[in-house]
């Protein structure tokens, strides 16, 4: 089991960035792909970016792409999601999972587990 906690969320004006690590805890971190995810009010938790456990491959979701960038260094058990051009569509809670069963590369959210709290991001002028 790994437990995760996310941080760096925050208020930011549209076409600012924010940087969001997820520490993660547990020696089998540096074996599992890791992804990130976001749910805004009355919607879905939706998929945003994953990485492999490497950090050799990396995924993300078309909203994103160019946009969005997930990292990792196993060292200290983090991963990172880099957000630049943030728009007020990007506003959500973002969340830190780890991808516990199915595809490896999948997306969907039922293949993730030890989810983290949550970091809020709020992109408004």
């Amino acid at each position: 089991q790994v437990q995760v906690v996310e941080s760096g969320g925050g208020l930011v004006q549209p076409g600012g960035s924010l940087r969001l690590s997820c520490a993660a805890s547990g020696r089998p971190f540096s074996t599992y792909s890791m992804g990130w995810f976001r749910q805004a009010p009355g919607k879905e938790r939706e998929f945003v970016a994953s990485i492999s456990s490497s950090g050799g491959f990396t995924y993300y979701t078309d909203s994103v792409k160019g946009r969005f960038t997930i990292s990792r260094d196993n060292a200290k058990n983090t991963v990172y999601l880099q957000m630049n051009s943030l728009k007020p569509e990007d506003t959500a809670n973002y969340y830190c999972a780890v991808r516990l069963r199915g595809s490896p590369w999948s997306t969907n959210v039922g293949a993730y587990g030890d989810w983290g709290q949550g970091t809020q991001v709020t992109v408004s002028s």
